[in-house]
């Protein structure tokens, strides 16, 4: 199907229905002049929450979040993606409107993010998505380069929309380097489910039910740069944290239980060129897949850090904002002009196949529906696979 514009956000996808986040179309007021989408074309004022069919590709409805986009360098505020239980969907906009809808598309409730609780001040706009857990949605809002308000971390009654809690996330991080554009995950260390932040120097562990910082490790800048900013989220395996800086250190991190620093709990550290910047890493339990900005991709063992082999380029010339997915023993890194590189998962490299689609700017990374893959260029929807699945 085709897209009235672009956007980072990936699309999720429960049953039939796929869920995209989107502007609508750029209408210029000059008709001599022309943007090519994604670059200089933040899309249409209006953002716009998409339902598909997954079996068709038609649009079933769309519903307006907001009327604020812009663009922000390299993204425009449709770079969140949204969340489902399969009963409601909460979509969080880069102007920080958050919003619950019921799966027809009517809206249950909203809040603003800015009005509320003060203006985001990144420098390349906002771009967490939210985590949904037990009934609370969790936003992260970690900020500092155009502001002096605090980092925090706030959780919403999933079905009301009210406050459950708001908890600042102190930094000592400089200038840009308070700035992240991660998202939540959550994780389960001896028993106890955590919410695990990257950004602002620092990863730490949080209470779901209260927000209260467990413990925090630093080593993500070790230099204390003051351009540090973090974009890729970690994700968690086993106990273990794996957490994007910006290139490097890439770091993997015992989680801890509760009380203060555990900088002691650093398992390993990889601080060999050609880290991840933008994508955020993967993990299989056994090896650890890092894709860096110009496709070139790192094979460390999960347990040691030892290089297993890479960095290895996937691609000739290429750039990498969407991060890799797993599925079937394969990695899919897809990059900017809608290219796709698939290589076989494990202890050797392999590149299996390289498909090209329409050549438009590309940032969200691709889904995985049983045995379909849909990826979302700028042009596009593309449903890739055996049909009926």
């Amino acid at each position: 199907m085709e897209f009235p514009s672009w956007s980072a956000a990936t699309p999720i996808i429960w049953d039939d229905k796929i869920f995209i986040i989107s502007p609508t179309m750029l209408e210029s007021d000059d008709p001599g002049h022309r943007y090519e989408r994604g670059h200089g074309d933040p899309g249409g004022q209006e953002l716009i929450l998409m339902a598909v069919s997954k079996s068709s590709g038609n649009i079933i409805w769309q519903q307006i979040l907001d009327d604020n986009n812009a663009l922000h360098r390299k993204q425009n505020d449709a770079s969140p993606s949204p969340v489902t239980d399969g009963n409601y969907i909460w979509v969080v906009t880069g102007t920080g409107i958050v919003t619950a809808l019921d799966l027809d598309g009517n809206k249950k409730w909203t809040r603003n993010l800015q009005k509320e609780f003060g203006a985001f001040g990144q420098n390349w706009g906002y771009a967490s998505s939210p985590l949904l857990y037990h009934g609370k949605l969790i936003v992260e809002v970690l900020h500092g380069y155009k502001t002096d308000d605090p980092s925090y971390i706030v959780a919403f009654d999933a079905q009301n929309g009210n406050t459950l809690w708001r908890k600042e996330r102190p930094t000592d991080a400089l200038t840009e380097s308070p700035d992240a554009y991660t998202t939540p995950v959550l994780m389960k260390y001896k028993g106890l489910n955590q919410i695990i932040i990257s950004g602002g120097d620092y990863v730490t562990g949080h209470d779901p039910e209260t927000g209260k910082e467990l413990w925090r490790s630093a080593g993500l800048n070790p230099k204390k740069s003051e351009h540090f900013r973090i974009v890729g989220t970690p994700v968690t395996v086993n106990g273990v944290i794996y957490a994007s800086s910006r290139k490097e250190p890439f770091l993997a991190i015992q989680a801890g239980g509760i009380g203060g620093r555990t900088d002691s709990r650093l398992l390993w550290k990889w601080e060999e060129s050609g880290g991840p910047d933008v994508p955020s890493p993967i993990c299989d339990g056994t090896y650890v897949y890092l894709v860096n900005d110009v496709g070139k991709i790192t094979c460390l063992d999960a347990k040691s850090g030892a290089l297993i082999w890479g960095p290895t380029a996937t691609q000739k010339k290429s750039i990498v904002s969407a991060s890799p997915i797993l599925a079937d023993g394969k990695l899919y890194i897809l990059n900017e002009s809608g290219i796709t590189s698939v290589v076989q998962a494990g202890k050797e490299f392999k590149l299996l196949a390289t498909n090209e689609l329409d050549g438009s700017y590309t940032l969200a990374s691709p889904s995985i529906s049983a045995s379909q893959i849909f990826i979302r260029t700028a042009e596009r929807l593309y449903c890739i696979g055996e049909h009926g699945n």
